[in-house]
């Protein structure tokens, strides 16, 4: 039976919470959490019987190769969310957490927001992060892709890029991370993303090109096999409706019916970040407050770039 999709049409987005994505793990990430917030120690006792491995021992002590590894940083990056949570907890107590009335993630952190929103268990958060880590990286050893970020210019122009690589080298390339004005991702084949690197500065006058450190082609069709393994494991989870909106990286929209959640979820995997126009629409529900939770600032960081005087208070591990 569907449950309505539209209960939060008309969200506020007063007190929003923020996740970061894949790429905002560093070692020696949660080196001290767990000393500090007894809530956090046990969220990573729990990943590892679920994981089968040390987490913390991952986060801390590496190596960086397996750290930076699509299938371990995913869930060690949604667990660093939650305990950073746990960490605002115990620094500010729940009203802080109460105070939500929006959240929303960066590509993953999409997960740790539906967490946070109470649409997701903290165990099966980890299960289906472990999933979606190992599909996307079993998926992206079948394929030659790869990633990289233009900076510079508007997403018009870096459309353009992506046409004049892919006739160049004749395969795919296509933006996958809309993140702000002047930050984009493309993603596509590797041979044209060498072309996006070569062309972007000098025949479009790109400020720079940065290729990203990630195992493939994300948010693209190269992740299309991808799908079906994650799907499995979301559609043997419960999803509940949130108890705020969670603004989805696909359409940029809340929602509040589960199964469309989780074919969302589905989307994501394959279809473009659309969190330049995420924020757009939260700073237009009257924002007046962030909190960014989990490892880095890179949330923050776009959020700045689209309005200086936002105020963001950054919860990190």
């Amino acid at each position: 039976m569907r449950m309505s999709d539209t209960d939060f049409a008309e969200y506020d987005s007063k007190v929003t919470f923020m996740f970061p994505g894949q790429g905002a793990q560093y070692m020696g990430m949660a080196a001290g959490i767990c000393d500090e917030v007894p809530k956090a120690k046990e969220l990573f006792e729990k990943a590892s019987t679920i994981l089968g491995y040390d987490l913390l021992d991952k986060c801390k002590n590496g190596p960086k190769n397996v750290l930076d590894s699509t299938e371990v940083s995913q869930p060690a990056i949604f667990v660093c969310s939650m305990a950073a949570v746990e960490k605002l907890r115990s620094d500010e107590g729940d009203e802080a957490l109460d105070a939500a009335t929006c959240a929303m993630g960066l590509s993953l952190g999409e997960y740790s927001a539906l967490c946070f929103a109470g649409a997701l268990s903290f165990e099966d958060g980890v299960r289906v992060t472990k999933a979606r880590g190992e599909a996307m990286q079993a998926a992206s050893d079948a394929t030659d892709g790869s990633m990289v970020s233009v900076i510079g210019l508007k997403s018009d122009k870096v459309q353009e890029i992506c046409d004049a690589a892919a006739k160049e080298s004749g395969e795919p390339v296509q933006v996958a991370n809309f993140l702000c004005n002047g930050n984009y991702a493309v993603s596509g084949s590797s041979k044209a993303c060498d072309v996006v690197e070569q062309i972007a500065k000098p025949d479009f006058k790109a400020r720079m090109t940065v290729r990203l450190a990630v195992a493939g082609a994300f948010h693209t069709d190269f992740m299309e096999a991808a799908v079906d393994k994650l799907g499995a494991v979301l559609d043997s989870i419960e999803v509940k409706k949130p108890r705020i909106p969670v603004v989805s990286n696909v359409d940029a929209e809340p929602h509040s019916d589960p199964a469309v959640i989780k074919d969302i979820l589905k989307k994501q995997v394959t279809n473009p970040v659309q969190f330049e126009q995420s924020l757009a629409n939260v700073m237009g529900k009257g924002f007046e407050y962030g909190y960014e939770c989990g490892p880095g600032k890179v949330v923050a960081g776009i959020l700045k770039r689209v309005d200086r005087k936002a105020k963001m208070t950054n919860v990190e591990v």
